[in-house]
């Protein structure tokens, strides 16, 4: 499956099965998360095998939709050093894994609030901290796809922004966004100070459900993935 397709397939799961991931997948993670931690100097932590985060939780409400979780024993603890744009860069780099987790046959979902934080399975410097979970294992569904804006509510999008643009937007529309929120606008500026690429912007609307960076930081994630990272500068 391939990143793009990951995208149309990954819907936020809660409840997930008794089945162990297997250990070539889990390998496959702990490097991804090795690397990214190396390249986005994050503190990401993956857990296995530990139930007590989300298992005193009847019901939650998640980063990106309401719903009890159950069987919940794998997670992502989404750590990093304290910073204006920690929130963004959790949301970016987050959703690359939760991407590539789908890739390879795993579910997941944003969490917010509704987790414990149990002693013993993350370490944090003074400088750090927790900003969500995600959870990680082979779901009992494959999940439900959430309603999406119109292009133009999101963007500026018409008949004379490039055909690529277009398409990061349809990809943006798919992204995770707090409560379904999708509060964030995207707009095609062109190229400004003679740049040799086009520039774009993004930005985080008002939301009084919160968590608007961390929905901004993966919804650029997936807007690159859609028009091509390298079609494009972000201003």
């Amino acid at each position: 499956m391939t990143l793009q397709e990951a995208m149309k397939e990954r819907h936020s799961v809660r409840q997930y099965t008794d089945d162990p991931i297997p250990a070539a997948t889990l390998d496959f993670l702990r490097n991804k998360v090795w690397e990214i931690n190396r390249e986005a100097g994050l503190h990401v932590q993956l857990v296995t095998d530990e139930p007590k985060a989300f298992g005193g939780f009847k019901s939650t409400s998640g980063v990106f939709s309401y719903g009890a979780f159950s069987g919940v024993k794998n997670y992502l603890i989404m750590a990093g050093k304290k910073s204006e744009d920690l929130d963004e860069k959790i949301g970016y780099w987050g959703e690359q894994l939760v991407l590539l987790a789908q890739t390879v046959g795993l579910n997941t979902c944003w969490v917010g609030m509704s987790y414990s934080k149990i002693p013993g399975t993350y370490e944090l410097e003074a400088d750090e901290k927790i900003v969500c979970y995600v959870s990680l294992g082979i779901g009992k569904t494959q999940g439900k796809a959430h309603k999406t804006k119109p292009a133009k509510e999101v963007s500026n999008a018409s008949d004379v922004t490039p055909k690529w643009f277009h398409k990061g937007i349809e990809a943006a529309l798919l992204a995770p966004t707090a409560v379904n929120q999708q509060k964030f606008f995207i707009e095609y500026l062109g190229h400004k100070d003679f740049s040799k690429l086009p520039k774009v912007s993004a930005r985080a609307l008002f939301s009084m459900a919160g968590y608007s960076k961390i929905d901004l930081g993966i919804v650029k994630c997936h807007f690159e993935i859609g028009a091509g990272k390298d079609t494009f500068e972000w201003a």
